[in-house]
């Protein structure tokens, strides 16, 4: 896995696509029958783009904090929003954008310094050649069930149009690959409807990464990907290998006006805590509108968590995982060296907040984003046993962030944590 992929901690998912004219779901709507497929593809005429800046994305995720952005080059859909020569299902030949929404996508990211990263549908519902076999090639007893637009809803397979669409997928890759500069990150979506005999694994990634030796792949692969993506569920236990968690900021990965349910700042903060503290990333969604937009609730916590993120940087950026919730009831990260942990303080304490297992002395304790200098105590311990005592920190709502307080403990020595179940004292 790439070093700074792992150092990355933040990304910033973006869905656009035509979806966004009547704010309906991304493709699922026509899949389920919730709007008929005409319907759905005559927001082509409506996707105009009129107001798209992608200099101003680009400045709004790098004052989000986030190092790598994943924009939607075509979803399920079958819509490109990128100027293919394989298929005039695109915004810059269908739409009054007339675009290459990736081409000044690509550009401004990479004018900010900002990993670029494509997602990219393996599935593609609207393509004549997708629906033609079923996944391992297992034709189900009963057609009744079957969806037309991920299978020959007949029972009738067709492997030489499995054989076109593979190929048209690897064309339409390779203009991805190659038309916008270095990309970092080849997000996958939809490989679920096929084996990994039938993408073509792994002979299919080696040729995705003979355009760039460095390019990372996500999990969406038939286990041929490079790195973990849980969704929307936040990991309980820790994925193992790398990781990010994809979440959007309200309910909706695209842009749905009735969707009001946004995560508070707080909650987005604490949720990021979280990953990091796991070792993992987080790939935090936003849904423009079709002119290009970014909705204000939206820009505003991307704002506002960037401005947490650039109070504690030390704690976040070039950190390892931090220590088990045992040891510490809330988030921590672990300085490169060891030496030094971070406590994410959720909650204002009433007196004080607890760390447990800590062999190592102890040489300054303080709050990161004001640098005030914690008294703390110790309780208990034996220490012939090599059995440490409890180390209460004395911290109240005075001198708490008015988000998430991170706590810094500088220790002598690499961080030796006791992990045992305690002992009877048999000797004083």
């Amino acid at each position: 896995m790439e070093k700074w992929f792992e150092e990355a901690k933040l990304g910033i998912f973006i869905h656009y696509g035509i979806y966004a004219v009547e704010g309906v779901s991304e493709s699922w709507s026509f899949y389920h029958h919730r709007v008929p497929y005409d319907q759905y593809m005559k927001q082509l005429d409506g996707f105009t783009a009129a107001q798209f800046d992608a200099d101003h994305w680009a400045d709004v995720i790098e004052k989000s904090g986030a190092k790598y952005a994943v924009l939607t080059t075509k979803h399920h859909d079958g819509v490109a929003l990128f100027d293919t020569q394989y298929s005039d299902l695109n915004v810059v030949k269908r739409t009054p954008a007339k675009r290459d929404i990736i081409k000044e996508y690509a550009e401004a990211i990479k004018n900010k310094g900002i990993r670029c990263g494509m997602y990219y549908s393996l599935i593609d519902w609207s393509h004549p050649d997708y629906a033609s076999v079923f996944e391992g090639g297992v034709v189900p007893e009963d057609l009744s069930e079957v969806n037309g637009y991920s299978y020959p809803a007949d029972g009738k397979q067709d492997e030489e149009a499995w054989e076109r669409f593979l190929t048209f997928n690897r064309n339409q890759l390779k203009e991805v690959l190659s038309n916008y500069g270095t990309v970092d990150v080849l997000w996958f979506d939809g490989d679920w409807e096929r084996s990994a005999k039938q993408w073509g694994l792994p002979a299919f990634k080696d040729y995705l990464q003979s355009f760039n030796p460095n390019l990372i792949i996500n999990s969406r692969l038939q286990g041929h990907g490079d790195y973990k993506t849980p969704e929307q569920g936040l990991p309980i236990t820790r994925p193992e290998g790398p990781w990010e968690f994809c979440t959007t900021v309200n309910d909706s990965w695209g842009y749905i006006p009735e969707d009001q349910h946004y995560k508070s700042l707080k909650q987005i903060i604490r949720m990021f805590c979280d990953c990091i503290s796991m070792g993992g990333n987080m790939l935090l969604d936003i849904g423009p509108k079709e002119d290009g937009t970014i909705v204000p609730e939206e820009e505003e916590l991307l704002l506002d968590l960037g401005k947490w993120i650039k109070q504690h940087e030390e704690a976040i950026y070039a950190t390892k995982e931090g220590l088990m919730l045992r040891y510490y009831l809330g988030g921590s990260t672990l300085s490169k060296d060891e030496e030094t942990i971070y406590l994410f303080v959720y909650d204002d304490p009433k007196e004080a907040i607890c760390l447990k297992g800590l062999c190592n002395q102890v040489k300054k304790i303080s709050v990161l984003h004001s640098g005030e200098i914690l008294t703390y105590d110790s309780h208990g311990g034996v220490p012939w046993f090599n059995i440490p005592g409890t180390l209460w920190i004395h911290l109240t709502g005075k001198a708490c962030h008015e988000h998430v307080t991170v706590v810094k403990v500088e220790c002598e020595g690499k961080v030796d944590m006791y992990g045992g179940s305690g002992a009877v004292v048999t000797h004083n």
